[in-house]
């Protein structure tokens, strides 16, 4: 057996080594909601309500005082019978005011919680998600080893998971269902958030939330991901510049950072997101924070003010919305990184192109109406709308922020593509798309006269985008979707595709030079 063999053969042996290791970790991952038994006290209640809702919630939930429960459903089934049974008496006789909003399930469920993962977080956090890092460590370090630079057509649409197949569905309907609890239901996740409590208070000085623990997630995918990216785009200096880029402002500026600042007595901020992505940026309770946060709580509403008026015209205006959307933004990070095996689903029909367009300029037109009506009653002093703003902010936060944005965006990777939110729902990605449309110097231009007509670009483009259709033409792609990516270049095997930034002049050229049987005619 020669060198290639064995080094072939002990690539495959990592990568199944890896595979066994990222399975026991995600199969822990899974288990672990379910462990531990539960048992509230008056003691818990009183520490975990807030003073206005403690006398009644102590007597609400007194018979469940004492009590052991087996299971997180029997827990939560008992609670929300008590506090249900409560909050419908007042609703029916439209007592409003006696009504308790607030939902203590979560917090009440993590207090109440005795399991082992409550007293070993380290050992269950290395033995779920620390396995599922190594074990995808393991799996994608060996893998691209002897492709062709920039040829990627490799039995994608065979593979059960990159192609809808079975595994695929699985994939899939795990992550909804994953993002339906963690946005709906997080009382059921109080094992795994109790797993990551060492590690919050370490950069926070607080116990974990939910959403620190779907943070952590969240970047160890693109961090793991990513490597997966260098190997595959190994040749590919631009690809792995911004993945590197992406990896960095996720790790560094979304989790990091805004952690630090908590701990550090500031407001929880992530410098990169920008309104109308960051649609709570003017809620009342947000200017509140920042104005009653002293000087580093002013600089944080003026960074983000100057982002949406200058940074994002004046960037996207030289280098299109790929500055954005695929350097920095953590949607894009996600899709770039653990949605790039899924890139070849996206539609590329005109319907799925129509439907784009009206859809993600609807939610532009939803976000912006939204915050007007947010700030002039802000300034009113809520006398002009009243709680019309609060149940706009709530039908939002619902069927953008986490319907859409969450369990349709990443859920659906596996069934529509990996940009399924970036293209269809994204506020900010519409808000680039029309400055880049129509003022700006970047485009992707072709050379026709190369194009084999392959489809490899088209194939591989995650924004839905017909690249060949322009490359057999020889006409610029100057599309308001684009987000410069630059996968179809990668992909290209004969250099037909390069990403620019020059002068506006000849930038959109509608009559492009086309090409015939026999000779070459020039439309003027």
């Amino acid at each position: 057996m020669d060198s290639t063999a064995i080094r072939s053969t002990g690539m495959k042996i990592i990568q199944a080594v890896g595979l066994v290791l990222f399975l026991a970790g995600m199969l822990a991952f899974t288990l672990i909601p379910f462990v531990g038994s539960y048992e509230l006290d008056s003691e818990m209640v009183t520490a975990q309500t807030k003073e206005s809702h403690r006398e009644k919630m102590l007597e609400i939930l007194e018979p469940m005082y004492g009590k052991n429960y087996s299971s997180n459903f029997s827990f939560l089934s008992d609670f929300n019978t008590h506090f249900d049974d409560y909050n419908d008496e007042f609703k029916s006789n439209q007592k409003w005011d006696e009504v308790i909003w607030d939902d203590y399930r979560f917090p009440l469920a993590k207090a109440a919680l005795n399991s082992p993962v409550k007293d070993s977080p380290w050992l269950c956090l290395s033995l779920s998600i620390g396995l599922i890092v190594i074990g995808g460590l393991f799996y994608n370090l060996p893998k691209h080893q002897d492709e062709p630079a920039g040829i990627k057509h490799n039995g994608i649409y065979h593979s059960a998971m990159k192609n809808r197949g079975w595994l695929g569905i699985l994939t899939g309907s795990y992550l909804i269902l994953f993002y339906i609890i963690l946005y709906w239901f997080p009382a059921y996740l109080v094992n795994l958030v109790s797993m990551v409590d060492p590690l919050s208070e370490i950069l926070s000085g607080n116990p974990a939330s939910q959403w620190f623990l779907y943070g952590l997630i969240y970047t160890l995918a693109i961090l793991v991901m990513g490597i997966r990216m260098f190997r595959k785009y190994r040749g590919n200096k631009y690809q792995q510049l911004r993945t590197a880029s992406v990896m960095f402002f996720q790790t560094a500026f979304a989790f990091l950072i805004p952690e630090i600042l908590v701990l550090l007595n500031q407001p929880y901020y992530d410098f990169k997101n920008i309104w109308p992505l960051d649609y709570d940026f003017f809620y009342d309770y947000q200017i509140s924070t920042f104005l009653s946060s002293g000087g580093m709580g002013l600089f944080m509403l003026i960074w983000g003010i100057l982002l949406i008026i200058i940074a994002v015209p004046t960037f996207t205006y030289f280098y299109g919305k790929r500055w954005y959307c695929s350097w920095v933004c953590g949607c894009g990070g996600l899709a770039e990184t653990a949605g790039d095996p899924y890139r070849q689903l996206s539609d590329k029909s005109l319907k799925s192109w129509k439907i784009e367009r009206y859809l993600v300029h609807s939610v532009l037109v939803l976000a912006v109406v939204m915050t007007a009506l947010t700030i002039a009653n802000y300034f009113s002093s809520f006398s002009l709308l009243g709680n019309i703003t609060n149940q706009l902010h709530s039908f939002y936060g619902f069927a953008i922020g986490s319907a859409f944005a969450g369990v349709v965006g990443t859920g659906f990777y596996p069934f529509m593509g990996n940009r399924v939110w970036c293209r269809f729902g994204c506020p900010l990605a519409a808000y680039l798309g029309i400055v880049q449309r129509f003022k700006s110097r970047f485009r992707i231009t072709t050379n026709g006269g190369q194009c084999i007509s392959c489809g490899n670009c088209s194939t591989y483009c995650e924004m839905g985008i017909d690249v060949r259709w322009y490359a057999q033409r020889g006409q610029n792609i100057v599309r308001a979707s684009c987000v410069g990516c630059g996968v179809c270049s990668a992909v290209c095997p004969r250099g037909v595709l390069k990403l620019e930034n020059g002068p506006e002049e000849g930038r959109i050229n509608d009559l492009p030079i086309i090409i015939g049987n026999d000779s070459i005619k020039l439309n003027a």
